[in-house]
């Protein structure tokens, strides 16, 4: 990359240590903020990496006139800074989080009896608060479990000693429904709705083993002093409990305060899921996307992701589970990538959440807008296999034989990753004899393409040619007596690993088994053998019939076609009688069959 005197001066003086840099255009406005264990290296690497020649990348580095940064402590410290000023910012080419919804909590307020609800807004006046919840379902599913559980007062009544006392207050019908004790006439005391706080308080933070051990208790305690319907009621918490946990219950219950996250990608975002565990159980869940702006990695878009939601949904556990190794250091905390095991499972639960969840979304785009997500698939084909345009015509041929008989080659079509049907092409190879796989490659494509150049045309994009090496160079013979090596972007794909051959490149590559590239490539590939294959039948079938029965002068196909159709195979033509014949065909057709059939047996015995 080109670099200003300005720029360059900036490059000589850039420090190696960790911080944040910003890039400005021509009119001082901010286009990009990043991050770095080494601002030099990471800075300079912007006008050196011969990649970033015709990606996005490209594009930015040749609007940046100014650079800035900030020097701090650590990566994490470089790394909670560019959140923040991208936040404040919204530079054009940083990473987008396509989700700004605020998101409720469980709020234990502190005053005399503690209420317990839900909340979006959190005050500092010493409250605690649990979550944020991503899935409000799943928050109003624990506080109707507490309800059940646990009388808890919902009035907003100052509560304090001297107001019980003096008598301010009456109990309402929340008393008389059951949901109250009556804490603001006195009828409950405040260590005994302390002891239910502190239980409410396990249970939303996952930990349902004190809470059941408690009621259990006093289950046994009510019935020994035969209060056998409190006794019931107990026990119908028990069961409340015990239920809710199965349900919430998928892994072993010694994984405690574990933050589990995952990714999955496309073209233009990366899909985010993170869950939140405690004593074996889910107690948090939630997947958003982040929008891609630069060629970020996965493992970029995970590390900014986990600063994010960490933020947002407030939480602090130590021990983080994610599908690669991460680079980031944050403090206090450990990253684990499970090989096996319970954490293992829970990963690939996370991954398939962040799957499922991408999916989802690109079903969505397909339906709400078709024209988009053929964009999306096509581009990250161009990305896949460096092509130098979007390949929204793509032709692929596949040869077909058994043995070498019946050599025929067929070639389909796709526009815009869409079959086009009425431009498929059927070749009966004309000039190869022999199981020759490389000159029917050969024929085929030169037949196909000087016969669009003949017509004037349009030419592909891309052509797909199944198979290895020895196809590929085959069908570039072709293209090169046409004048079109070059001109037409080619490629080979190899059954046995799915390997990618590029013209004059020995090496394969391998793209990746859930890529929108390789299933459309794969798709084109087996339409090709499926149209080859139904092509190569029909004319084994003609020449099976053209050897027996169509050698009886007069008997055109249709007749033949009518004979086997009733009688199912040759044999049984010739062992019918007259009459039989009769009853298919007309009387001069099935005399003439009947007849020379008869001549056939009599050469037969004479012999």
């Amino acid at each position: 990359m080109e670099k200003s005197s300005h720029i360059e001066s900036i490059l000589k003086v850039l420090p190696h240590q960790p911080g944040v840099y910003q890039y400005f255009d021509s009119s001082g406005q901010i286009i990009y903020v990043g991050k770095a264990k080494s601002l030099k290296n990471r800075v300079s690497s912007y006008f050196n990496k011969q990649q970033y020649e015709n990606g996005k990348t490209a594009v930015l580095v040749r609007k940046i006139a100014d650079i800035k940064y900030i020097v701090v402590e650590s990566e994490i410290d470089a790394l909670l800074l560019e959140n923040s000023l991208i936040k404040k910012h919204k530079p054009r080419y940083n990473i987008v989080w396509k989700d700004d919804k605020s998101y409720p909590s469980i709020v234990i307020k502190k005053e005399p009896f503690p209420r317990i609800f839900s909340t979006r807004q959190l005050i500092k006046d010493g409250s605690e608060y649990h979550g944020p919840y991503a899935s409000v379902k799943v928050m109003h599913t624990v506080l109707d479990l507490i309800r059940k559980l646990y009388p808890i007062r919902s009035c907003t009544l100052p509560l304090t000693a001297a107001n019980i006392q003096a008598g301010k207050f009456k109990v309402c019908l929340e008393y008389h429904l059951g949901n109250c004790k009556g804490p603001c006439e006195g009828k409950q005391a405040l260590d005994d709705y302390e002891a239910n706080v502190e239980q409410i308080r396990r249970i939303i933070k996952g930990d349902f083993s004190e809470a059941l051990k408690e009621l259990k208790a006093l289950m046994a305690k009510s019935a020994e002093e035969y209060r056998f319907e409190e006794a019931q009621q107990f026990k119908e918490k028990i069961e409340t409990l015990e239920n809710f946990q199965a349900r919430s219950t998928i892994v072993s219950p010694t994984i405690h305060d574990v933050e589990v996250y995952s990714i999955a990608s496309d073209t233009h975002s990366g899909y985010v899921n993170f869950m939140k565990v405690n004593n074996g159980v889910i107690v948090q869940g939630y997947t958003a996307e982040v929008k891609k702006k630069m060629e970020e990695s996965d493992q970029e878009l995970l590390e900014y992701a986990i600063i994010e939601i960490r933020e947002r949904l407030q939480s602090r556990s130590r021990e983080l589970i994610v599908p690669f190794d991460i680079e980031l250091e944050i403090p206090n905390v450990r990253w684990g990538v499970p090989q096996k095991g319970d954490k293992k499972k829970l990963l690939e639960l996370s991954a398939r959440n962040s799957l499922h969840y991408m999916l989802d979304m690109q079903k969505q785009q397909e339906i709400v807008d078709p024209d988009r997500h053929i964009n999306r698939i096509l581009e990250t084909m161009k990305n896949d296999l460096h092509l130098a345009e979007f390949p929204r015509h793509i032709e692929c041929f596949d040869n077909s034989n058994i043995q070498g008989t019946h050599p025929v080659s067929a070639c389909v079509v796709f526009k815009n990753a869409r079959p086009s049907k009425n431009d498929y092409r059927k070749f009966n190879v004309k000039s190869v004899e022999g199981p020759n796989d490389f000159d029917t490659m050969r024929e085929a494509v030169f037949r196909r393409y000087s016969r669009l150049l003949d017509e004037g045309e349009a030419l592909p994009h891309l052509i797909i040619i199944d198979g290895g090496k020895g196809q590929l160079g085959a069908a570039l013979e072709s293209l090169e007596l046409l004048g079109l090596r070059g001109k037409i972007a080619v490629i080979g794909i190899a059954k046995r690993l799915e390997e990618i051959y590029f013209p004059g490149d020995s090496l394969p590559i391998y793209l990746d088994k859930r890529s929108e590239s390789l299933k459309l490539i794969q798709q084109l590939r087996d339409e090709a053998h499926r149209f080859g294959l139904s092509h190569h039948r029909d004319r084994r079938s003609k020449d099976a019939l053209r050897s027996e029965l169509t050698e009886i002068p007069g008997v055109g196909f249709r007749t033949v076609q009518q004979l086997l159709f009733h009688f199912k195979t040759v044999k049984k033509v010739k062992e019918a009688t007259l009459e039989e014949l009769e009853g298919v065909v007309n009387k001069k057709i099935a005399r003439l069959v009947f007849d020379y059939f008869s001549k056939e047996i009599e050469k037969g015995d004479q012999v």
